[in-house]
């Protein structure tokens, strides 16, 4: 007796599930990811012969820029968790006697660089019209009678001490305030730091 042949059928594969998946991730990724906010100078980096990149988290970073305005930057490290920004800027504030509110606090954690007194902090962190903040921005002051720069690099090394130092100067900068800036680190032994220049390889020929 013969043995009845069934029809065959190519093997079918239901994509519905992963076309599902992959909107799923999309909608996650789209949700979670942060933007990086604009710095507070464009700074024009001279070139070099390094190719030697800078790292992206655990950086303490001073910028000037080519009026010679100085402004400062601190990430919170590796481990955002850890809060690093917000521990910074509450102990600055209670050097300067300056009082911040929790949301303003909350809101300093995302954003980037600022040059201005402590004092004027709290309005420019709750301003905002984009104008105004950036009309804020005059400096960080480094004078001798009021060396603010030097007491954000004191209280952020103390609060970060894996953070790697870095100085981005515009090329039209004057050295003398970039000096003062690499004086002030080496004046706390942070004597390794990174020079911030563009990715642009400069050959040198004798």
């Amino acid at each position: 007796m013969s043995k009845i042949k069934l029809p065959s059928k190519p093997p079918r594969i239901d994509m519905t599930p992963m076309v599902d998946l992959f909107f799923l991730l999309l909608t996650f990724f789209m949700l979670t990811t942060s933007f990086k906010p604009q710095e507070a100078v464009q700074v024009d980096t001279p070139n070099s012969i390094s190719d030697k990149t800078t790292p992206e988290k655990d950086v303490i970073t001073v910028f000037v820029g080519k009026d010679n305005k100085v402004f400062f930057n601190i990430d919170n490290g590796k481990d955002s968790s850890s809060h690093i920004r917000r521990k910074v800027l509450v102990k600055v504030a209670e050097q300067y006697k300056v009082k911040f509110t929790p949301a303003q606090i909350k809101r300093f954690e995302t954003l980037a660089s600022f040059g201005m007194p402590i004092k004027d902090m709290p309005a420019w962190i709750s301003a905002t019209d984009p104008k105004v903040r950036d009309e804020m921005q005059v400096g960080v002051p480094m004078d001798s009678l009021n060396n603010q720069l030097e007491m954000w690099i004191l209280i952020s090394r103390n609060e970060n001490s894996n953070a790697e130092v870095a100085v981005k100067g515009d090329y039209a900068s004057d050295y003398k305030v970039v000096k003062k800036v690499m004086d002030l680190f080496q004046k706390y032994n942070m004597n390794k730091f990174n020079l911030t220049t563009t990715l642009e390889k400069v050959e040198v020929k004798l």
